[in-house]
Formats: structure tokens, sequence, C-alpha cells
């Protein structure tokens, strides 16, 4: 922790090359904790779409974190992707925390509502986020995995055109049983405070899970 303020530093590591929307998630995450900061790979996919870049997206986390100098290791680690890469091995190898995206928000979602849904953008994430969910140990509780058209980064371009997409997503979410739905991935920021007064479920973002769970295991 900060000798300054004693509050846990957070480090917020985009698994994804593109700098503003590391910009956007440590603005988001800061909200909630302002001793967060952000910090970006330098190889891999703009933005991660698949399982092929997923694991390019590994090795690239996996690198940062073990070039980190001593001082330069934070209280806790939130690996910015909703596909959690690299989240298990690098909690077997450092003495930090370390948080994904869906996990983080899968396990919030289970404990506050129990049954739920997850919307997330991309048509090649439902097999991915199916096989993390099954990992974790929630796979019977989760209503489905609604997929949009769209890829994250095209959502967080075109925020106006997202918002009906996103609102039938979860509408569909809803009437498979789900009681709270998780907007998950670094493209839907935002929208959860935004839509949930028009829908009719929770809605979790999942960097706010994150932030929250990371805070949660320092202290």
């Amino acid at each position: 922790m900060t000798a300054a303020t004693l509050m846990p530093d957070i480090l917020l590591l985009n698994a994804n090359t593109d700098h503003d929307m590391t910009d956007r998630m440590v603005v988001q995450a800061r909200r909630l904790h302002s001793q967060c900061r952000g910090a970006t790979v330098t190889q891999g996919a703009n933005y991660i779409s698949d399982e092929a870049s997923m694991q390019v997206a590994a090795r690239s986390v996996t690198l940062f974190v073990e070039g980190l100098k001593a001082a330069q290791q934070p209280d806790a680690l939130i690996v910015a992707c909703f596909g959690d890469p690299a989240v298990r091995d690098l909690r077997a190898r450092f003495r930090f925390p370390v948080v994904g995206l869906a996990e983080a928000s899968c396990v919030a979602a289970f404990r506050s509502a129990g049954r739920f849904g997850i919307v997330t953008g991309g048509s090649k994430w439902p097999p991915l986020l199916h096989d993390l969910v099954s990992e974790i140990g929630l796979a019977s509780w989760l209503s489905g995995i609604y997929a949009l058209d769209q890829t994250g980064d095209q959502i967080a371009r075109d925020r106006g055109n997202a918002r009906a997409a996103i609102r039938s997503a979860v509408a569909q979410a809803e009437a498979d049983g789900a009681e709270a739905v998780i907007l998950g991935g670094a493209g839907l920021i935002g929208f959860a405070k935004e839509l949930e007064p028009s829908v009719g479920v929770p809605l979790l973002d999942s960097v706010d899970c994150a932030v929250k769970r990371a805070v949660a295991l320092v202290n």
C-alpha cells in the first residue's frame, strides 16, 4: 500500500494493446478506487476476439508481469480482459492477488443474485466463456452467454447503436431466468449504470466487479 494514502495500489493491466481502452478502464476503476494505475501489454491483438488472440494475450500478460521490478509490483493485479488470460498461472507464481474480470463478475453475480447471464461483444466468445464459467464452478447457475454481433471495440466506438442490442440481450437473459446480468468486457464499461434503470434485472459492470474484488482481497 502507498505510504501517503494507506490505500491498496491496484494495477489494471490491459491484455489488449489498445491504450485508449486502458485509459477508459482506469477512469472507470478510479470511480471506485482512486489508487488504481493502468498499464498495457506491448504484444498481441488490439482487441482480443478469439481463442488465438487470447493465447497470445496470456503470453504477453505473463511476460509483462514477470518484467515488473519489486518496487513496481502492486498490492493486487487486475488482468483486464474478460477471458482472464494467464490469471490462474500468475496466482500460482506471485505473492499479490490476481483478479480476472470474468471470474470476479461471475462470483459477484452469483453471490448477489444466484442465477446470472453474461452479455458480451463478439460471436466467438461463448465457447471460451462457457469453459471459464465451468472452471469457476458456476456453470449450473448460468442462464446463458449472449454475444452481440459487434466486438467490444466496435461497441465502444459506436455506443449509440449498441444500446438497443444490449437491451435485447439482457431481455433474453431475463427471459431465460437470469436474476442478474453481467455486461462483460472493456467495450461495455459504463453501460451497466446507464441501462439498469430501463431493464428488469441488476446489471454488473465487469471492471467494477474486478476492482471491488481486488480491494477486498488486499484488505
